[in-house]
């Protein structure tokens, strides 16, 4: 509830005209994209909310195009098998869905392979489907893309890893910046002549070079790419980390060290299991743990965050048009989950407004998260009444949500929680809240309970006067100012409801008046 009061313009406000019903959103509603890498090729159809879309249809193909291409110059022939046979597939299922086609892009080993031109016209003939190849500034420049489609107005340095090679692009104020490319693709090092030092004496000079051409980046580093993810994995095992959401997943480079030497220390079968790994992704972890430790030493970023958006989230921002880019994903896939699921879309917003007056001073950031809570307090209602909130607080930190740090999670689960539930002990999710601070924990709580207070006059039409909370932090005075049209609204229930939430606040003195 303390902070920083925002000192954005006092029009600042999410609430105005849903861009879901925007035609240009509209005409994103479903857009399938094929991502054709080194190690893997993948489709996924999002659909939903254009600004922070939901995953329709997500598969992946294991297809290692470009295993043994540093010996042979060529692309994998099992994998060009397997890869034409899942782009077969995948635009079979294209059509299934209606979609309006798929944009197929192929990357650094078809970029690369003497073969690569003639496969990409194979393909091409077997489905009909124009393949793009793309150099590796433009694979950065998409990768980037991706992570400002969920978070908006980023900065720091982009780290893209695939199968055959790696990107690094920079974001500043929403925008990206220089990129460049090299060759520290794990796949390229297993065969490499000379062992482990010749291998880390590659990555070595490739790094100090890569760190010449992009100048000093000592700002958050965003790592994008299945081996990072899978050191990600690791080093929630290793700290015990009970949130298993890779995305926005922090580290710092103490913890990326100790991990480092953890997968060093361990069996990697049994830590593919704890993990569950993939055993062709654990393979190139070794040699991923090399190139990170490297980058850290390099560029001695403040912190690091694990993206699970790259280059397939930014082919759909490259087709988003500027003013849909500029909304925050969030709050647009709470509008829509809202709009979709919510017995009375459009009382998120009568509901922030009843509850405002408990966050006077709170700042932007955090108003961002009590809007969005505001918006899904009533999408959960067809849950078993048993397991409502148990079933909120699920959604919330596990659902695939843009904007949101782990923190952000955890503070909006609790909240819905809260709506539905006065205790949050007795169930499974004691470990989770741990994240947050026992000021955090009160907080998420007080929201939850004026949620609670506040949907009691969900059924007030809108237009009519709602009643008003009051609250003087200094004086610990809590007021419900209740219009006497709607007095009949307030009863034992109501009562209940306005002490629970007096008590949250500790608040010395807790009145309802009619006026």
């Amino acid at each position: 509830m303390d902070g920083q009061t925002d000192s954005a313009p006092q029009d600042w406000d999410p609430f105005g005209h849903p861009i879901f019903d925007d035609p240009k959103a509209r005409a994103l509603s479903r857009v399938g994209v094929v991502d054709i890498g080194s190690n893997s090729v993948r489709l996924v159809v999002f659909d939903g909310a254009a600004r922070s879309p939901a995953y329709f249809y997500n598969e992946k193909v294991m297809c290692a195009l470009g295993a043994g291409m540093s010996e042979t110059g060529h692309l994998n022939p099992e994998g060009k098998i397997r890869a034409l046979t899942a782009l077969k597939r995948f635009n079979m299922l294209a059509e299934g869905m209606d979609l309006p086609g798929l944009t197929v892009v192929a990357t650094a080993a078809m970029r690369e392979a003497a073969d690569g031109p003639a496969f990409r016209e194979e393909l091409e003939q077997a489905t009909g489907l124009k393949v793009w190849v793309i150099d590796g500034e433009e694979e950065a420049r998409l990768s980037a893309q991706g992570v400002l489609l969920g978070w908006p107005g980023a900065y720091g340095l982009i780290c893209d890893i695939g199968g055959s090679s790696m990107e690094l692009a920079e974001i500043q104020d929403g925008e990206v910046g220089q990129r460049v490319t090299s060759p520290l693709g794990p796949l390229k090092f297993k065969d490499m002549e000379g062992g482990a030092e010749a291998r880390r004496a590659h990555i070595k000079t490739v790094i100090r070079d890569l760190a010449a051409q992009m100048g000093p980046q000592r700002d958050r580093l965003f790592l994008i790419g299945g081996s990072w993810r899978a050191i990600a994995r690791i080093d929630m095992e290793r700290r015990g980390y009970p949130l298993h959401v890779l995305h926005e997943y922090r580290m710092d480079v103490q913890a990326v060290s100790d991990t480092i030497r953890y997968i060093a220390a361990n069996d990697l079968e049994d830590l593919r299991r704890a993990c569950q790994i993939s055993a062709t992704r654990m393979a190139l972890v070794p040699y991923a743990c090399e190139v990170l430790e490297r980058l850290i030493k390099t560029f001695r970023p403040v912190d690091i965050a694990v993206s699970s958006y790259g280059i397939r989230e930014g082919m759909l921002y490259e087709q988003m048009p500027q003013e849909i880019r500029e909304r925050d994903p969030l709050i647009e896939a709470c509008r829509f989950a809202e709009h979709k699921d919510a017995r009375l879309p459009g009382f998120g917003k009568v509901l922030y407004n009843f509850i405002k007056p408990l966050f006077r001073d709170a700042p932007r950031s955090r108003m961002r998260i009590v809007k969005a809570a505001c918006l899904l307090h009533d999408v959960s209602w067809r849950a078993h009444p048993d397991y409502r909130a148990e079933v909120c607080f699920d959604n919330a930190t596990r659902a695939n949500l843009g904007g949101l740090t782990h923190v952000e999670r955890v503070y909006l689960g609790l909240a819905l929680m809260h709506r539905y539930r006065n205790k949050r002990d007795g169930n499974r999710f004691g470990q989770i809240y741990g994240l947050l601070d026992d000021a955090q924990q009160t907080e998420a709580e007080m929201l939850g309970k004026a949620m609670r207070l506040g949907a009691l006059f969900w059924t007030t039409n809108p237009r009519e006067t709602m009643p008003r909370l009051s609250w003087d932090r200094w004086t610990g005075a809590l007021g419900l100012h209740l219009p006497q049209n709607i007095a009949d609204l307030c009863g034992e229930v109501t009562e209940t409801r306005f002490q629970a939430l007096a008590t949250t606040l500790d608040a010395g003195q807790a009145e309802i008046h009619l006026s």
